[in-house]
């Protein structure tokens, strides 16, 4: 039995997409423990997959702080693992190759950077899909991929039959109208103006909700739906999950939640302005679509509106 290391640090649409490939890998290491490095937002998450034996902190602190990145090294060195997959692929992680398995090749250390295929750039290469490019990674370190193309982040879902209760859901439409606030070129300005339509011509058959993230409780206010909130706090991830799959319908910009909607096989959309496409994301499934346009501010609530009324019929 050997100890086996999955890093991804996040965000939280990285974090659903990865589902797969770590099935993947939990299912070509049968007899190997399995353990998931990531960071605080992360780890209560981690640790309810069914594929993961255990969770290891990284608080991500600077790498000139030399006494954490001395623990860290030291705690991971104690594991003794036999392969590492890094699904991060970052200047971090790389930074962490170079201290732990400097001359580590695909057989060791499987990343974007020991399996990129020959005579491709690196820039070239991530061009292609998320999704795509993880298949490839694990495939050039041996790993059959039956579930990396196709995530499966139902397992994540807690029951919130309590929450639907205090808030009476039955029939609801969920909207997501939050973005980064270095990211506001991902946000649609129209969601008001979709809710009237909702209303209106589904007759109040749904009711609208939100579930904003911590930092967006006050900016919720600004939406005309109903704020469904854990005793004044926002869902966790598992909680949010779990409203999701139990949803009708899903609007959403290309954030966490649209990823999470896309992989538990539920119904929506994204909204995708000029800052990437939905096919670099990997985001559109077969309940789940996106739509694309040059400026998200052009993008009218009809437009919206009609795309919601073709799928959720």
């Amino acid at each position: 039995m050997a100890n086996i290391l999955v890093i991804k640090h996040g965000s939280l649409g990285d974090v659903v997409q990865v589902s797969g490939a770590v099935q993947d890998i939990s299912e070509n290491h049968k007899e190997d423990q399995i353990y998931v490095m990531t960071t605080k937002p992360y780890f209560n998450l981690f640790q309810n997959n069914p594929y993961i034996t255990d969770v290891i902190l990284d608080k991500r602190l600077s790498k000139l702080n030399l006494i954490y990145l001395y623990s860290l090294m030291n705690s991971i060195k104690k594991y003794k693992f036999s392969k590492v997959y890094d699904l991060q692929n970052s200047s971090r992680t790389s930074f962490y190759k170079r201290i732990l398995f400097p001359k580590a090749d695909k057989t060791i250390w499987c990343s974007t950077e020991t399996t990129l295929p020959e005579g491709i750039t690196k820039k070239d290469f991530d061009k292609d899909s998320v999704l795509s490019r993880f298949d490839h990674q694990l495939k050039s370190s041996g790993i059959n991929t039956n579930h990396t193309m196709k995530p499966d982040f139902s397992w994540s879902a807690a029951d919130i039959s309590e929450i639907k209760k205090n808030y009476e859901l039955d029939k609801y439409i969920i909207l997501f109208p939050f973005c980064s606030p270095h990211l506001t070129s991902k946000k649609w300005p129209y969601y008001n103006d979709l809710i009237i339509l909702i209303n209106e011509k589904f007759e109040n058959k749904f009711k609208v909700v939100t579930a904003p993230g911590p930092n967006e409780i006050e900016e919720a206010k600004n939406i005309n739906a109903l704020c469904v909130l854990d005793n004044g706090k926002a869902l966790n991830i598992s909680q949010l999950s779990g409203l999701i799959k139990e949803s009708s319908f899903v609007v959403a910009n290309d954030t966490g939640p649209a990823h999470i909607t896309a992989h538990l096989g539920s119904k929506g959309i994204a909204l995708f302005g000029s800052h990437t496409t939905p096919f670099k994301v990997s985001i559109e499934r077969e309940n789940f679509k996106a739509i694309q346009a040059p400026e998200l501010s052009k993008l009218s609530a009809e437009k919206v509106f009609e795309r919601v009324s073709e799928i959720i019929s």
